[in-house]
């Protein structure tokens, strides 16, 4: 009696995966793409005026009762919370062009808080708008 060998041979692709607590699972198939890394930085200006929304709509949903106690669980002072809820006082398309400055990709941010809070400070919206073109022109 004879008996013949066959070789058989699998072949599949396998990936590891980070999983809790620095355990590895492996995983069958091709490794994700890595996540683009994004270029710069938001714009400090842009995370206040974020920031100063959600602020606004924590009292408006009465999770917080007022400026204070935002600022004692911030641990900041009053004043800093005021300063940053003043942003608010600016015409919608100024907000609106706050949140989509562009990335920091290096150095400085264009446009800086103290630079904007006399803008804030106008209630004229069209003296407002005046005031924002110089600023980034």
């Amino acid at each position: 009696m004879t008996t013949a060998t066959t070789s058989l041979k699998v072949q599949c692709n396998v990936h590891f995966q980070q999983k809790r607590y620095g355990r590895k699972q492996m995983t069958v198939g091709e490794a994700p793409a890595p996540a683009p890394v994004p270029l710069g930085r938001v714009p400090r200006i842009s995370r206040l005026m974020a920031l100063a929304i959600r602020f606004e709509n924590l009292l408006a949903a009465g999770d917080v009762s007022d400026y204070a106690e935002l600022a004692r669980l911030g641990h900041v002072t009053r004043a800093r919370v005021t300063q940053i809820c003043n942003l608010l006082n600016l015409a919608p398309d100024i907000q609106e062009a706050l949140l989509f400055l562009p990335a920091v990709e290096e150095g400085r941010d264009a446009v800086k808080e103290w630079q904007v809070r006399p803008v804030a400070a106008t209630p004229d919206w069209r003296e407002q708008r005046r005031m924002w073109r110089r600023l980034v022109s």
